[in-house]
């Protein structure tokens, strides 16, 4: 199955899985195996740990959700860290974890390839160094992989800087300008609080509607009385409630130009993936003006953009807070088990697993709390497979078991 090219290649074979991704998954998912005795290998295309949060994050950001939801299996966060940690802390929690699981991934490996050869049984997974084979591949890198950058009329015309948050640190680089802001989720909303504290003016693209709930309420996280409620009543009930408290809280946000869809927060984000706002400041900063509201954009110009209202408008420099999406459907070849956007097509709970040694972790738009239940589930299906193959663990095998072996024998 080589081609001329593989053959320049090293070839390494991996006892335990390969997993793709050395953020939080695909750490999950090593630790898990860890725990249990069994090896695996970290490809990361980047030369860090979690490379979206050191890399690709702005410098204000916190966890949206309390730090014991967001927590990786088989440690806790400090206890010394506050309800939302910051994106410093997260990072440190991060490399603490793998520094306490031994967990030593491959840095500088972007996989061109990765496919099932029938005959050996075995996954080949290609990057640009060498040729790695193994009974088992995780795809751990993510919904979040690359950024989405939407199709604008007129955007490569703008003559100011175009920047999406992947690339955004802080509002001191768009200080005193006028901004347009694309996107209202929780990115698009925190950049807007970020740029007005640096006396900037952001006026943010509301396309469709969208669900915002306050962070707190009476003290408590609003997530946290929700999955708390949701033990006791029916979901469509537990949203009722919630939209009665966040009316009570920040008001009636569709004065504001944020509309809010007919299906509650929970039920939408079940099913589509959509995740509601969490207020941490942004609605009062709209209601007094600092912040402003704008229809959706029908084409940008050289100086700023036209909307589809008519109105157009003058910008300093645009921020694209569109999300990112999944990029695993570039290189995983050959595999039904996804579908085109790169998302498996078996919903949560079950989209961890597909055929002949293929596992998925991060793809639950569930964010941390589905990474941990995946990343347990794989754990435990490659455990009871490899005890199979290699017998029970014991002292000397769990010993070992976090020797790497490789063999450098060329085709």
């Amino acid at each position: 199955m080589s081609s001329c090219l593989e053959e320049k290649h090293s070839r390494i074979f991996v006892t335990g899985p390969i997993i793709v991704g050395a953020g939080p998954s695909g750490l999950s998912v090593a630790a898990c195996l860890s725990n249990r005795g069994v090896p695996s290998v970290i490809l990361e295309r980047t030369d860090c740990l979690a490379s979206l949060w050191q890399q690709r994050t702005y410098d204000r950001l916190k966890l949206h959700l309390p730090k014991h939801f967001c927590e990786l299996p088989l440690m806790k966060f400090p206890k010394n860290f506050p309800r939302y940690p910051s994106k410093q802390q997260f990072i440190s929690y991060v490399e603490s974890y793998a520094a306490r699981f031994n967990i030593k991934p491959v840095f500088n490996q972007t996989v061109e390839k990765a496919e099932f050869d029938v005959a050996s049984g075995l996954w080949t997974v290609k990057t640009q160094d060498a040729v790695y084979s193994s009974t088992w591949l995780v795809v751990a890198t993510g919904e979040n992989a690359e950024p989405v950058i939407p199709d604008i009329p007129g955007l490569k015309e703008f003559t100011g800087p175009v920047v999406h948050t992947n690339a955004y640190k802080s509002g001191s680089e768009f200080a005193n300008q006028k901004v347009l802001v694309v996107g209202c989720g929780n990115s698009g909303m925190e950049v807007c609080l970020d740029l007005c504290r640096y006396n900037s003016l952001p006026h943010m693209v509301v396309r469709n509607s969208v669900h915002v709930l306050p962070r707190d309420i009476f003290g408590l996280s609003s997530f946290g009385i929700a999955m708390t409620l949701l033990k006791w009543f029916p979901l469509k009930l537990v949203d009722n409630l919630l939209l009665i408290l966040a009316y009570f809280s920040l008001g009636n946000t569709d004065r504001l130009g944020l509309r809010r869809p007919k299906t509650g927060p929970i039920e939408l984000k079940n099913v589509t993936g959509k995740t509601p706002v969490l207020d941490v400041g942004a609605i009062s900063l709209i209601q007094s003006g600092q912040i402003r509201v704008t229809q959706a954009v029908k084409e940008i110009t050289k100086k700023g953009a036209k909307f589809v209202n008519g109105q157009e408008m003058e910008f300093d420099s645009i921020i694209l807070a569109t999300g990112y999406k999944s990029n695993f459907p570039y290189w995983l070849k050959d595999n039904s088990f996804f579908t085109k956007e790169g998302m498996p097509k078996t919903p949560f709970p079950n989209g961890w697993k597909g055929e002949n040694g293929l596992y998925t972790v991060g793809f639950t738009r569930r964010g941390l709390l589905g990474t941990a239940f995946d990343a347990v589930k794989i754990a435990e299906d490659i455990t009871d497979h490899w005890m199979k193959m290699n017998g029970p663990l014991s002292s000397s095998n769990v010993c070992s078991s976090h020797i790497i072996h490789f063999d450098f024998n060329k085709s």
